[in-house]
């Protein structure tokens, strides 16, 4: 056996059709395609999934208002976990109380800003968050506490 009498197995590579290429071909003239319409044209069947048809898309008929976000210069907007001072009384009575503390104590995410509302009452606790509602600091000095803000939100 010599290298020039190695050929691939019978059947293995399939001539492709020559469509196109007159009558006695057998696929001359419209080339399988039939006769007009969009799946005869050469730029084949458009149909990804907002393809309505040749209209208008759905995408294009709707209203484009307001500030995009994902181009250039992204607006990126802050995702604050809130928590109240209710809560804050309920699981802590006295001492200093930060993030990592509300964290473990499963009243926020760990990893996100705080900022702490002013609904329910306030203990005398010193609280480190990233923002207070005006309410709430001043429910936290009336009950003796503190509202000290963390820098990097």
């Amino acid at each position: 056996m010599k290298l020039t009498d190695i050929r691939p197995n019978q059947g293995a590579n399939k001539r492709h059709k020559r469509v196109g290429r007159g009558p006695g071909s057998g696929k001359g003239k419209t080339a399988g395609r039939g006769h007009k319409g969009q799946k005869s044209r050469s730029g084949g069947l458009k149909n990804p999934a907002r393809f309505e048809g040749g209209r208008s898309t759905l995408l294009m008929r709707l209203p484009k208002r307001g500030m995009k976000g994902d181009s250039h210069g992204e607006l990126k907007r802050v995702e604050y976990q809130v928590v109240n001072l209710g809560a804050i009384a309920k699981h802590f009575t006295s001492g200093e109380v930060g993030p990592e503390a509300l964290a473990k104590a499963g009243l926020v995410r760990p990893g996100y800003p705080v900022k702490v509302l002013a609904q329910g009452d306030a203990r005398g606790v010193r609280v480190h968050a990233h923002k207070f509602s005006q309410a709430a600091v001043e429910k936290l000095k009336a009950a003796g506490g503190e509202a000290v803000v963390l820098e990097g939100a």
